[in-house]
């Protein structure tokens, strides 16, 4: 018995199949071969097209059909994860009608900074944990602003993994813990957040059926099913946003418990039995993936907007004049040639939007204490890293003051966690113990639908399988040496 897990990222799609009677994935492929495009009609703005996204998967389950030589008619639940904080608008037949406004694009912050003031801070913070800052409600709110003629034309709105479920299915859902990423989900009374909904004048008829994370959620719809080869009894099992799913994956389910990723963005994502809340909104909380009525679990997370788009910024400078993009294994090896504080250069990854962790406002991206005498491509590389990372420990700190700590923080195999360097940084900057798991947000997508299906009697028997690949502790020298230069880099953060 087969399980698919999807995970939609804003660079590509990934895919992998759980043979659940053997606890292991035997396929796995991501969509497209290139990097999707973000666009960026006005500065500020990220928006993506969620027909492409529909296209990509069709695309990839057909590649593990012709390449991988899947039969997909094995595959009985399937799992989505997908990015967090983006909107789907959808006519009443579940076409978008409009591109979708994702997670980085920075429009709305100013509509969810005034309805925060409309309602009033102590309001929003009993409710929704804090500000409707830049999330999908905000967003929402924007489009009924400024594109009434749009707006107009919408029946639905989505999170971007209901909006591919609903492809699959053609019925339109979502889930609490997706609304909870939208600061559409009332904690205080564990329902919905009409309030918020009132407070922006928008309808909650726009809001879907609300489903659990896990269970059988809806079936494949028929057409589908023969379009894509599917089983016609194969059924959506499980969604969640990018970040609890990565959590999942990596058994990251229980209080004190931390996951981390460094893809396009760069997360940190802590388990709480509490509504915890930063009443500077610099840190947000959103249920878990295992939260119910008897046992809270919520997710204290911290995104940084610059990480791996950063590394990909650089890759394609550094690659000018190639006739071929430089690979990340290259960098990774440059920057293993510079020593520990780059020689004094130093780089600020904030050229993605707005921050978080700055209220949200803007903070100056870029590269200081240049010398053309001294600093070499090495230097680059390892200052780019160690900015990613300083950004991190900076909202680390943030997440204490909320009350949000713990000693170990897990890590999938992937994206800038494969480096070396990275994870030196990243343990002797922190202070924790870096645990590297053999796992991925796709990997999790898919023991989390077998887990929904009922195949698995719970989340531990799901995460069999899971294995640590390395163990990385702190290095007391190492330790003194990053947080003396941390320290000089905190200091020359410059927001706008």
């Amino acid at each position: 018995m087969y399980f698919l897990g999807i995970d939609l990222g804003s660079s590509s799609i990934k895919l992998s199949v759980l043979d659940a009677n053997k606890g292991a994935m035997i396929a796995g492929i991501a969509a497209p071969d290139f990097e999707m495009e973000i666009a960026a009609p006005q500065f500020g703005w990220a928006e993506q097209d969620p027909v492409s996204w529909w296209n990509h998967i069709k695309e990839g389950l057909r590649a593990l059909t012709t390449k991988q030589k899947l039969d997909l008619k094995k595959i009985r639940g399937i799992g989505i994860a997908y990015q967090m904080h983006g909107l789907v608008l959808t006519d009443k037949d579940l076409d978008p009608v409009r591109p979708s406004i994702i997670w980085c694009d920075s429009r709305a912050a100013e509509t969810g900074d005034r309805i925060y003031s409309q309602m009033g801070t102590n309001n929003c913070r009993l409710q929704i944990l804090g500000s409707p800052g830049n999330f999908t409600a905000s967003k929402l709110k924007w489009v009924q602003e400024n594109e009434p003629e749009v707006f107009a034309k919408a029946a639905y709105m989505m999170l971007p993994g209901d909006y591919i479920a609903s492809k699959f299915s053609k019925i339109p859902q979502t889930t609490a813990s997706g609304l909870s990423e939208a600061a559409l989900w009332n904690f205080g009374k564990n329902r919905l957040a009409v309030e918020v909904l009132q407070a922006m004048d928008l309808s909650k008829m726009l809001i879907p059926e609300i489903v659990p994370n896990f269970g059988k959620q809806a079936r494949v719809h028929p057409e589908i099913a023969q379009e894509l080869g599917l089983n016609p009894e194969a059924v959506i099992t499980y969604r969640a946003g990018d970040q609890p799913n990565n959590a999942l994956s990596l058994n990251v389910l229980e209080p004190g418990e931390i996951a981390t990723t460094a893809g396009t963005s760069a997360v940190i994502y802590a388990v709480t039995e509490k509504d915890l809340i930063d009443e500077q909104n610099r840190v947000n909380t959103f249920l878990h993936v295992n939260s119910s009525r008897e046992k809270k679990r919520n997710g204290v997370l911290l995104c940084i907007n610059g990480s791996g788009i950063l590394y990909k910024w650089l890759r394609k400078i550094m690659s000018t004049g190639h006739n071929e993009l430089l690979s990340y294994e290259l960098l990774n090896s440059l920057a293993a040639k510079a020593p520990v504080g780059s020689e004094g250069l130093r780089f600020y990854p904030f050229g993605n939007g707005v921050e978080r962790i700055f209220n949200n406002k803007a903070a100056n991206s870029g590269i200081q204490n240049l010398n053309f005498n001294i600093h070499q491509a090495s230097h680059l590389v390892r200052s780019a890293c160690e900015g990613i990372v300083f950004a991190m420990n900076y909202g680390s700190e943030i997440m204490k003051e909320a009350g949000a700590s713990g000693k170990i923080v897990r890590a999938g195999n992937a994206n800038l966690f494969l480096s070396p360097v990275f994870r030196e940084i990243f343990t002797n900057t922190t202070g924790a113990t870096l645990e590297i798991y053999n796992s991925s947000g796709a990997e999790g997508a898919a023991r989390g639908a077998a887990y929904g299906y009922g195949f698995f009697g719970d989340l531990q028997e799901a995460m069999q399988g899971l294995k640590c690949l390395e163990r990385v502790e702190p290095n007391h020298e190492l330790t003194g040496r990053y947080s003396e230069i941390y320290e000089h880099w905190k200091k020359n953060i410059n927001i706008e």
